[in-house]
């Protein structure tokens, strides 16, 4: 009887692969989650954060019953190919890639393993799935599209004025495409004009946030992981110059933007995590749909827009959920 006991304890420990995805994942069995990012900045650091929190709160803990490793391809997409092929051949149980580019590394490295993307501004549009509603395959995740036309009210609230946005953007990553076309289709009923300063790297930056002095009357940053990565050269352009920075993402606001609707990025990641656990249980990443994320949360930063020659109203302020003073 008790080594009946002990042989039904082993199978349960043991992961079950149907259909080529992996199973039901026992309870004495150490799981494996890898995840990697297109680049270290705030936000996705906040995402993988919340991508391990929610594990632990689903009785996942490192060092007992979770093996959870990260690697960021440092900006260079050629390196996350390589960290791509590299966690494929490890075998994780999933993999959580953070960012659109390394999103898309993954999913052209695997199959087979699950694959829950996060961070990710459109994945039709990275054909990282064809019908977020029924990915099908072994790919699902997290969308970040960010609310534009609430971005662009803000701006013209706090800087009536304003007419020409200047918008940073990095024209390799398949994201900032589909912000960059939304913010034109937004911004012409609204009597905005758009103004691209295109920056390919980090260090291309400063020199694309230099280009738009004297051509925007504001700048705006999308969830661009190449812009957020250089942000402080951007900042430092609308600190001197009196020009605006506005962000798309709220971690980039206590770093020197002036203001932010966005979303809560370690929130985020709890939302990423809740779908790796039901993977984890059995469920096909396949038959998950995508989800969207629905809360938002206005950070403003009052010290950065009074160096930028800017008051923010006062009916802003008191929607903001984090004051920077």
């Amino acid at each position: 009887m008790a080594r009946s006991w002990k042989a039904l304890l082993a199978g349960a420990a043991t992961a079950v692969i149907a259909n080529g995805f992996v199973g039901v994942v026992g309870a004495q069995e150490t799981v494996f989650v890898a995840t990697t990012a297109i680049v270290e900045h705030p936000a996705l650091d906040a995402t993988r954060d919340g991508v391990r929190d929610e594990l632990e709160a689903n009785g996942y803990e490192e060092g007992k019953n979770l093996r959870f490793e990260y690697e960021s391809a440092q900006g260079n997409p050629a390196t996350a190919a390589q960290i791509a092929r590299k966690l494929v051949g490890a075998k994780p149980h999933v993999i959580v890639p953070i960012s659109t580019p390394s999103a898309q590394a993954v999913v052209a490295a695997t199959k087979d393993i699950p694959v829950v993307f996060t961070a990710v501004t459109d994945p039709v549009g990275a054909k990282l799935v064809s019908d977020p509603k029924k990915p099908g395959g072994n790919v699902t995740g997290v969308t970040d599209l960010s609310p534009i036309g609430k971005h662009l009210e803000l701006i013209q609230e706090i800087t009536p004025n304003a007419k020409r946005i200047g918008v940073l953007h990095n024209p390799g990553e398949a994201n900032s495409l589909s912000l960059l076309q939304l913010l034109k289709t937004e911004a012409g009923p609204r009597g905005l004009e758009i103004i691209e300063a295109p920056a390919t790297k980090s260090s291309d930056v400063l020199s694309a946030a230099q280009s738009l002095i004297g051509k925007a009357d504001v700048i705006y940053i999308p969830t661009d992981n190449t812009i957020v990565s250089a942000l402080e050269a951007v900042i430092r352009v609308g600190t001197e110059n009196k020009i605006p920075v506005y962000a798309g993402d709220t971690d980039s606001v206590p770093r020197g933007a002036m203001a932010a609707l966005g979303f809560n990025y370690y929130d985020v990641g709890r939302q990423t995590g809740k779908i790796v656990v039901r993977i984890l249980k059995g469920e096909k990443p396949g038959d998950i749909p995508v989800e969207g994320i629905e809360t938002t949360e206005l950070y403003v930063n009052l010290k950065a827009a009074e160096r930028m020659g800017v008051t923010i109203p006062e009916s802003v302020v008191a929607r903001a959920k984090q004051v920077v003073k």
